[in-house]
């Protein structure tokens, strides 16, 4: 396999954004993330709430054999807010990733930025 050293970052404001009692949901979604863009699970995903003012909501992350993905979700501001990040030495379809989040979320705003980290930070695409 030739490295590719892909980086998505994605922030989004989601309606019905998981909660303390939706960790089960969170855990289950990044799972179904993983298999979805076809990468090899390493270790976890783990997943915690943090219950600090003004920091509130869920962290997850997964190693995969080719890198990370991490999904931070702040639950107390309305809409909530996600910031997803998807690093990859294997290429991926960042389609498939604002799918499954549109697919699982009501997302009211999404942008994000996808970069080729391999030489420089080259922008592939943005939103």
């Amino acid at each position: 396999m030739a490295l590719q050293h892909k980086h998505l970052l994605i922030r989004a404001e989601v309606a019905n954004c998981p909660m303390r009692d939706d960790l089960g949901y969170v855990l289950d979604w990044m799972q179904s993330l993983i298999k979805k863009i076809d990468m090899k699970l390493l270790q976890g995903p783990n997943i915690s709430y943090i219950d600090q003012k003004g920091n509130r909501g869920i962290t997850c992350m997964a190693l995969i054999e080719t890198s990370h993905i991490v999904l931070h979700i702040w639950d107390e501001q309305k809409p909530g807010l996600f910031q997803l990040d998807v690093y990859s030495c294997k290429s991926f379809d960042l389609n498939i990733v604002i799918s499954h989040l549109r697919d699982s979320f009501d997302v009211s705003k999404l942008q994000y930025k996808f970069l080729d980290r391999k030489k420089d930070l080259i922008m592939i695409d943005e939103n």
